[in-house]
């Protein structure tokens, strides 16, 4: 059995307005990760992933790129517990 981690992660860049958020819940959909992710008034993007180690590390090296007109220049991530588990992924409101 798989461990399951829980991480926030905070990108920043070139990262709204870019359909950013959207690509990043297809992708966590694929592969199977819980969660959300939203846009932040800073110009951030942050994120709640939680699933399998593996799919959340590959989630995480995937938001270094992002979709094909994203700049990341820096991604910040926390890890442990956050909160209840969500099910499924969802683009939440901007905070």
């Amino acid at each position: 059995m798989s461990t399951i981690a829980q991480v926030i992660v905070t990108v920043q860049g070139r990262v709204q307005g870019v359909g950013y958020r959207a690509a990043c819940a297809d992708r966590a959909r694929l592969l199977g990760l819980r969660g959300w992710v939203r846009n932040r008034r800073d110009g951030a993007v942050e994120a709640f992933l939680a699933g399998p180690e593996a799919n959340v590390l590959s989630m995480r090296e995937w938001m270094w790129e992002g979709p094909d007109s994203a700049q990341v220049t820096q991604l910040d991530v926390v890890t442990g517990e956050h909160e209840v588990l969500v099910h499924g992924f969802e683009i939440r409101p901007t905070v």
